[in-house]
């Protein structure tokens, strides 16, 4: 029978043990002595409530007393560790097993009868069934045990000796520290951490506070509480270094801070108390060390964390005795939200705590932050960052990542402008980070155009006006309007913590009020999102636009107003008809003008602040008369569309509004314009098929008298196209001669609509 390499290993360093210190014979006090340098054996043991180094002086004890030394002898194998063996082969073998494995020999070893092992064992009051469970648990759970046969056991059948196993890369136990701490594998050393994460800068007064806390007699255990992002485990790790530079107050010198892995803990945890066992082994571990510091990261989650079946048992409970002594000194981390939510609600821990409230620092301090971390992050990446790089990226990161907060966000900037430049090399010795990539890199992070990032966007506001006048026309005082609210914003001229511009457009139905939100999102390469708020005239359907209450279908899926701007920071957002929605949704666009916030079902905040917000409306419409045959030049009666205005939104609303742009009618000359802006996108579509259009001025005229009036505005140009034009070509397109492409001309004769191909 063969016996595993890590079965087979430890038998070897048995005898080389028992060699190593001249004895006589080899017994099982040997065996149990090497096994006290096993992780399994030790693992198992200390779960039990055992403690290694007093069986290791009772073994020695037992060696000095017990056991002849004889030099230049090798060793002989007693009856009993021959027991172990033939009986570790009979289980093996009972078992199905190809090979005998440790947990064969150690149990083996525990049943011995008048053994001075196993009394040893059993005089620290453990209990050996309980062990041997212990033992088969963490076997399996143990990473790297390699279990195939690696030599014959010593056992009559087989004919090997125990001698068979000696091995050369032993060391014996006094020499190799036995691994009594097993607890350690489940905490980090942060002490040990801090030469490779980057040092703290600044939050003198924060990391003051928190040592002044560490140095109470009572209630000596501070909590940090802020965002994510803010540098609360930066304070922790600039607090080790203080400890190891030992640059703190005598009572804290010597202390080492422990960070506890409670994932590692819960993992492998399969039955009840396992947990609750295994988190008291590595507090009363963490209780041997001289001055131990405790932290937990994200402390909220020790509530709830160990509770079965909605008990109110947890780890919080298991830590009180430890916070009331004060021998172990705790700090925690947790932000405002969930220590609301877990934390605040338990007030026996709330007490025991001392709390340091860790603000978001502004861009000065940001920018000295960075400066700080400047030359390690130069090292790591071989870049340079420019002159007023840092200043540059704290401020992008400030205005364009939502969401988030410094000095993480502007940290992340810097960093990852200096892995592209790794990526993309310059060709040039030095390579160097500017202000255009860190333009590059806020543009992919924020999903939005880089032209909107870029300084020179004042360029594209200059002639704004003139491009948004090519696709919506004759509605010079509207754009003019729009575009003033938009440079006013950029120029500061308007509040801050404010949408780009909030405006409502007014006038009749087709004269290019949804036009120009389109052509807008366009000229400013900004995302247009479009909400028809004749679905939301129910007072149910505000929750479609910020998410359902808890309890209802599709709480978890958010809103799908907040949700679209939560992607798509920096948009046109386009409330078509807003008449049309119910008085609650205006209420709820208040704060969108005011504050340029709006919080969802779930209590997260959607950003406005670089959002154009406009919304169309009819209002006034229906007082203006019938419509009448042809085209007139009267203006529209601006106080009758006020007047319904003023009617229809309340004053609180209409008084947010940046503007209120009215349209003005369709005349001769807008409608010329238009009918041939939807012919040349004709003439687009067809490009496509390689089909050439060319229309005549009559066709021209014929589009705008029977598609354009003043009731209904541009909107009949589509239906005559698509009624009229359309069905000319479409037979051509498909079987005639332009199936290929090829020329065709569109004109009006006799009344009549007619094409001609190859002209």
């Amino acid at each position: 029978m063969h016996t595993t390499r890590e079965a087979g290993k430890i038998l070897s360093n048995t005898i080389e043990f028992a060699a190593g210190r001249q004895h006589e014979y080899v017994t099982p006090e040997h065996f149990l002595y090497v096994l006290t340098g096993q992780d399994l054996f030790v693992r198992a043991f200390v779960a039990c409530g055992g403690d290694i180094e007093r069986l290791q002086k009772d073994l020695d004890t037992y060696f000095l007393d017990n056991i002849e030394k004889k030099e230049d002898l090798k060793p002989q194998v007693t009856q009993g560790l021959e027991l172990i063996l033939t009986d570790a082969y009979r289980q093996a073998v009972s078992s199905g097993k190809q090979a005998i494995e440790l947990q064969h020999l150690i149990h083996c070893l525990l049943e011995l009868q008048e053994s001075y092992a196993v009394f040893f064992i059993a005089s620290q009051g453990i209990d050996l069934t309980d062990l041997l469970c212990e033992i088969c648990q963490y076997g399996e759970e143990f990473p790297g045990r390699n279990k195939e046969p690696e030599s014959s056991a010593g056992n009559p059948k087989q004919g090997g000796t125990t001698e068979d196993h000696v091995g050369k890369e032993y060391q014996s136990p006094e020499q190799e520290k036995p691994t009594a701490g097993v607890w350690k594998q489940y905490v980090e050393p942060l002490n040990d951490l801090v030469e490779h994460v980057n040092p703290l800068i600044g939050r003198e007064t924060e990391l003051e506070r928190t040592i002044q806390i560490l140095c109470r007699k009572e209630k000596n255990n501070p909590l940090h509480i802020g965002e994510s992002g803010v540098g609360k485990t930066a304070i922790t790790y600039g607090l080790a270094r203080l400890l190891k530079e030992n640059k703190v107050p005598n009572v804290l010198k010597g202390a080492k801070i422990y960070a506890v892995d409670l994932g590692g803990m819960l993992s492998g945890t399969q039955f009840r108390g396992d947990f609750e066992k295994r988190f008291k082994n590595v507090m009363e571990g963490i209780s041997r060390e001289e001055k131990p510091i405790v932290y937990f990261d994200e402390i909220h989650n020790i509530v709830g964390a160990g509770a079965v079946n909605g008990g109110s048992f947890d780890i919080s409970n298991m830590l009180k005795p430890y916070l009331s002594e004060g021998s172990i000194r705790f700090i925690g981390a947790t932000t405002y939200e969930e220590y609301k939510k877990y934390f605040a609600k338990n007030k026996s821990l709330v007490r025991r705590f001392q709390n340091v409230d860790i603000n978001e620092p502004n861009e000065e301090e940001t920018v000295k932050i960075l400066a700080g971390l400047k030359k390690h992050y130069e090292k790591f990446h071989g870049v340079k960052y420019g002159k007023g790089v840092l200043a540059y990226a704290v401020a992008q990161s400030a205005k364009y990542i939502n969401e988030r907060y410094l000095p993480d966000k502007a940290i992340d900037l810097m960093d990852e402008a200096g892995a592209y430049r790794q990526l993309h090399p310059l060709d040039q010795k030095t390579q160097t980070v500017g202000k255009g990539l860190i333009d590059d890199i806020v543009s992919k992070i924020c999903s939005i155009p880089k032209q909107t990032v870029e300084n020179d966007e004042v360029k594209k506001l200059a002639g704004l006006d003139s491009r948004l006048l090519n696709h919506v026309f004759g509605q010079e005082e509207a754009v003019s309007q729009v575009v003033n609210a938009i440079r006013f914003s950029r120029a500061g001229l308007l509040e801050e913590g404010k949408p780009l511009a909030s405006l409502l457009f007014v006038g009749p139905t087709g004269v290019g009020k949804t036009e120009i939100a389109r052509s807008l999102a366009k000229e400013m390469g900004m995302k247009l999102l479009r909400f028809d708020m004749s679905e939301y005239s129910e007072k149910h359907a505000v929750a479609k636009l910020i998410g359902t209450p808890a309890g209802y279908i599709g709480y978890e899926e958010g809103g799908l107003l907040t949700e679209a701007v939560r992607k798509n920071p920096h948009a046109v957002l386009l409330l078509d008809e807003i008449e049309k929605a119910h008085n609650d949704i205006y209420n709820l666009l208040l704060q969108v003008m005011d504050y340029a916030t709006l919080t969802d079902n779930q209590g997260r905040k959607a950003d406005f602040r670089n959002v154009i917000l406009i919304m169309t409306s009819n209002a006034g419409a229906s007082r203006l008369g019938k419509a009448q045959i042809g085209f007139g030049t009267d203006r529209i009666n601006q106080e009758a569309v006020m007047d319904e205005v003023n009617r229809i939104f309340q004053p609180e609303f209409r008084n947010r509004l940046s503007r209120i742009v009215i349209f003005s009618f369709i005349d001769q000359n807008m409608a010329h314009q238009i009918a041939r802006k939807k012919l040349g996108e004709l003439g687009d579509s067809l490009a496509k098929r390689k089909v050439i259009l060319s229309f005549t001025d009559e066709v021209v005229n014929y589009i705008k008298e029977k598609g354009i009036s003043r009731e209904y505005g541009a909107r009949e140009i589509d239906r005559v196209i698509n009624n009229e034009v359309k069905p000319l070509l479409v037979d051509r397109l498909l079987f005639g001669r332009l199936k290929k492409g090829g020329r065709c001309l569109l004109d009006y004769k006799d009344k009549t609509l007619i094409v001609e191909e190859g002209i």
